[in-house]
């Protein structure tokens, strides 16, 4: 399993007009998260995209525990707990303190630029094949 954490601090434009953080607002901290956990590992998105590779969004799912409000600082750990195939499953935990607000997963596969499912490019494999041990 590899872990990352990255943190974001909630804007006035990611609430309701009571200060709680609209639903939507929460995908894209989970690609804050995703991507952090990318790059920390060696594999920025940049890099991939550059290739020739995309990780669309195949499936979400957001549990809200907890409401997020206006000026807070949420902290996202991002999981991957198995070694990843054709699909990546990523986790995520958000936290303001030690409050869980929610948690949830995206699912991704690998394409290339015609749309196609593709396998995942020799780097990404070696990375994992390392991770994973």
């Amino acid at each position: 399993m590899i872990t990352s954490r990255a943190s974001v601090s909630v804007r006035y434009a990611e609430t309701d007009m009571m200060g709680v953080v609209y639903h939507g607002s929460y995908l894209p901290w989970l690609e804050i998260g995703r991507t952090a956990l990318l790059k920390e590992h060696g594999l920025p998105y940049r890099e991939l995209e550059a290739e020739g590779f995309f990780l669309p969004v195949l499936e979400v799912g957001v549990r809200y525990l907890r409401p997020a409000k206006y000026d807070d600082t949420v902290v996202i750990t991002t999981f991957l707990r198995e070694k990843p195939s054709l699909r990546i499953r990523m986790e995520y935990e958000l936290h303001r303190d030690n409050d869980l607000l929610a948690t949830a997963f995206t699912m991704h596969a690998f394409i290339d630029r015609t749309g196609r499912p593709v396998r995942p490019p020799a780097g990404f494999a070696t990375v994992m094949n390392r991770v994973f041990t």
